[in-house]
């Protein structure tokens, strides 16, 4: 399998509407992402597998020095292979580029062995109000 990750890359909408419902387990959306993604965030990393959308993580920012990742999705087919890591490597080298000093993730109790152990990331004291 041979990955290549892509820092601002082009955006087809319907593959990653496509990925994100197969990610996240929700109907397949009609977002148009390539706006969405020019409007509001400094970056996000594509994963591609021969011309295929394989992996995606958006990067939001405060203007300043905080990034924050979301929607962070690999394909189930490429999981457990470091895609997933590749991508927020490739999101945290992108934003360091862009003078960010800060990359936040919030993620599920299941996920924190993939962000503490395979991305780096170390814990802090955070919180949450659902809206």
């Amino acid at each position: 399998m041979r990955i290549t990750y892509e820092w601002r890359g082009e955006v087809d909408n319907s593959a990653l509407n496509e990925l994100h419902a197969e990610g996240f387990g929700h109907p397949v959306g009609q977002v148009d992402w390539a706006a969405r993604l020019q409007r509001h965030s400094p970056g996000w990393v594509c994963a591609w597998e021969a011309g295929r959308l394989v992996g995606f993580v958006n990067v939001a920012w405060d203007g300043g020095a905080h990034a924050f990742l979301l929607d962070a999705v690999v394909a189930e087919r490429c999981r457990s292979n470091g895609v997933g890591s590749a991508l927020v490597g490739a999101a945290a080298e992108g934003c360091r580029a862009a003078g960010c000093e800060w990359l936040h993730a919030d993620f599920e109790e299941r996920l924190r062995t993939f962000y503490f152990e395979a991305c780096g990331f170390r814990e802090t004291a955070t919180g949450l109000i659902a809206l």
